[in-house]
């Protein structure tokens, strides 16, 4: 089972997917992690991606589908993968659809999680966390029991992410969706493509995904 979910930042990729490893054994593949690991092992596709991000350029497309199409043979992945981060664009989605299919694979479902773009806003722009023990919170949705004291550990400092603003999340949620928008044609015209609610609860929205992917797990 090969997945990619498609969605904004605070739409639920990361809580879903990691549900969905441990449900039905699939396997998260963050792109940014994987050149991480890629430069980290020292191997010739890693020093080929340390050169090229030394140089401050852009890791082109072909090296990404290589760099994917060498770990999804990794044992972590014969159950499958969820593929986080790629593709970005239509030419992405062609060259991703060609190595897949030399390897005898497909993608079984792409999933997009819809947003409600304010109603996002609000959801990122009010989260917080404790300082001490990193227990999140959020203005409205789920503030600590007693104002200013954490739940958890009792701390008594509290941060925000510095992007966690409404004018930053208003901005990406612009990029995601001029990147985003050209891949829903793409994906619908094979038949691929489904949506969910992202902006529903996380046990419905996980229900809507249960539903669509057709298994009991694993």
């Amino acid at each position: 089972m090969n997945l990619i979910l498609l969605g904004p930042p605070g739409a639920g990729k990361g809580t879903q997917a990691a549900r969905l490893e441990s449900l039905y054994g699939l396997k998260q593949l963050s792109t940014g992690d994987m050149l991480r690991a890629a430069v980290a092992s020292g191997s010739a596709l890693g020093q080929e991606v340390k050169g090229i991000m030394e140089r401050g350029e852009l890791v082109s497309d072909a090296i990404i589908v290589r760099m994917i199409a060498d770990r999804i043979t990794a044992p972590d992945c014969k159950d499958g993968f969820i593929l986080d981060g790629f593709p970005r664009t239509v030419g992405q989605a062609e060259a991703l659809d060609r190595m897949l299919a030399e390897k005898g694979l497909k993608l079984d479902h792409v999933i997009e999680l819809k947003v409600d773009d304010s109603a996002l806003v609000a959801r990122i722009s009010g989260r917080f966390s404790c300082a001490k023990c990193g227990a999140g919170y959020h203005d409205t949705n789920r503030r600590p029991r007693k104002d200013g004291v954490c739940d958890a550990c009792g701390g008594t400092e509290f941060v925000r992410r510095k992007d966690d603003n409404a004018e930053t999340v208003a901005t990406r949620l612009k990029a995601y969706h001029a990147q985003t928008a050209p891949l829903l044609p793409y994906y619908q015209g094979r038949g691929a493509l489904k949506s969910v609610d992202g902006m529903a609860a996380i046990d419905d929205v996980a229900q809507a995904l249960d539903k669509i992917i057709g298994k009991g797990g694993k």
